[in-house]
């Protein structure tokens, strides 16, 4: 299991190692030979991560159970604890893309018209509200686990 995550880490360090070298000597960096570098080291790098994946849940599933030490949390719960979160996170990337180009046409149109400060105020806060609804429907599906 060590060898895999020492290949993705090699593989990692490759693409940053690529990468700046490619930033700092761009003329240099049209070499011949670094598109199918950089594409067998991704490639290298995704089989070592689906490999430890399967071979990570197979040594978890094989597991012997562990002694109850206190509370014991089973598959079940783990699932209902990562539903619980998604709403507060899809929410959140949302509620971000929204906030963006709000934000943007808010600083320019307040470049124009800063009488209207209250207005774009209440543009953000509504896009702000959708994170705010994620949250409320993650702490109420965390009270029915």
């Amino acid at each position: 299991m060590y060898w895999l995550i020492a290949v993705m880490t090699l593989g990692l360090a490759g693409l940053i190692i690529t990468g700046v070298i490619m930033e700092m000597q761009p003329a240099k960096a049209a070499r011949p030979w670094f598109k199918p570098t950089i594409g067998i080291n991704l490639v290298v790098f995704v089989a070592a991560q689906a490999t430890l994946i399967f071979m990570g849940v197979g040594e978890v599933m094989a597991a012997p159970a562990v002694a109850e030490a206190g509370g014991e949390i089973s598959i079940g719960l783990g699932l209902g604890i990562i539903g619980v979160g998604i709403p507060t996170a899809l929410s959140t990337i949302g509620a971000g893309i929204a906030v963006g180009p709000i934000g943007a046409a808010s600083l320019a149109v307040l470049a124009e018209k800063p009488e209207i400060f209250g207005r774009t105020l209440i543009y953000l806060g509504l896009a702000e509200g959708i994170a705010i609804y994620g949250l409320v429907m993650s702490i109420l599906l965390l009270d029915k686990i």
